[in-house]
This record gives C-alpha cells, structure tokens and sequence, in this order.
C-alpha cells in the first residue's frame, strides 16, 4: 500500500476517494444490518 498514491492523477484521485466512501458506507451498512439480524434472532 506504500506505492498507492505514486502515479495516480487528481482526476482519477476523486474517483479513488469516492470509491473508499462508498466501500466503507457499505461496510458500515453491512455491520449494522448483520447486529440488527443478530439482535432479531437473539432471544
């Protein structure tokens, strides 16, 4: 992950930017739905 940012344009940077939004939005929605199916389960 060093050489990550090396080469990369700023157009293409905001897409890269975006792309963590959205990957760590999902993430948290996928968090919580998986606690919110656990709960319903739980007794």
């Amino acid at each position: 992950m060093e050489n990550f940012g090396t080469g990369i344009t700023n157009g293409s940077r905001g897409t890269v930017n975006a792309w963590h939004f959205y990957y760590a939005l999902f993430f948290v929605v996928t968090v919580l739905c998986g606690k919110l199916v656990v709960a319903l389960v739980a007794p």
